[in-house]
């Protein structure tokens, strides 16, 4: 089947030379539409999780959503984070991002590589007698609290951010030969827009570990899985896919 039209469910990216590229050489025309929006739990919906925030010494973030929810939670509920806590975070990226809302200090800032692994490796032995709360956002994966209870850590999870669908109905799946998805919400978004929809001949790429598990218990096939040391990348997902055909 040839391959005209492409969906993929994020925003346009900043940089849109990859997709420009292959819209060239392939004489595809790419669509970019998220398929949700990521909101702050507000404080009553934080509240039913029973989370008191300054029980812990350490807080663990892999997202700047969560850092943002997480001090304008603290701030509304009238809670001041003492200077002594420590912040673990799975890039640096997300750890720069803290400079936001505290003084950054080298101290107590720690980031992995991206991993939950990574963030193991920093917490050690030296900082084993923490007690961990790890921000999460409500479809997010449970990998890194698995490797703490792993590790005998002392931690509790909390959600703090909420993944929001957003109306599709404007998109007519119908005319799209291959759709991009990369977050179980975006298959969550898909069904709850199109609670009638079938795969019939539409392919699947996907992107991140977490959404093959929701895709499967939704009966999707997936054509290509990334990333891989091979596929690092969505276009280079979607080249691979389209030499291949």
């Amino acid at each position: 089947m040839a391959i005209k039209n492409i969906l993929i469910s994020q925003q346009p990216p900043r940089v849109s030379a990859p997709y420009e590229a292959l819209s060239e050489k392939f004489g595809v025309k790419i669509d970019f539409k998220p398929f949700f929006l990521i909101e702050p739990l507000s404080a009553r919906e934080f509240r039913a999780q029973h989370i008191n925030i300054l029980d812990f010494t350490a807080i663990v973030f892999s997202s700047r959503h969560t850092i943002d929810a997480f001090f304008n939670l603290s701030e509304e509920l009238r809670i001041k984070i003492p200077e002594t806590m420590k912040y673990f975070c799975t890039t640096e990226a997300v750890a720069m991002y803290l400079q936001k809302h505290i003084v950054y200090r080298k101290r107590k800032i720690f980031y992995g590589t991206g991993t939950p692994d990574s963030v193991i490796a920093l917490i050690g032995p030296k900082h084993k007698g923490e007690n961990f709360l790890i921000t999460k956002s409500d479809s997010g994966s449970d990998s890194m609290s698995r490797l703490f209870d792993e590790q005998k850590l002392s931690f509790q999870t909390a959600v703090f951010v909420k993944s929001v669908s957003q109306d599709l109905k404007d998109i007519q799946l119908s005319g799209y030969d291959l759709a991009v998805l990369y977050n179980a919400s975006d298959v969550k978004s898909l069904k709850e827009n199109f609670p009638d929809f079938q795969q019939g001949k539409l392919k699947f790429i996907t992107y991140g570990k977490s959404i093959v598990a929701a895709m499967e218990e939704a009966g999707f096939e997936i054509a290509v899985k990334a990333p891989s040391p091979e596929i690092p990348s969505v276009a280079k997902a979607i080249e691979v896919y389209l030499q291949e055909k």
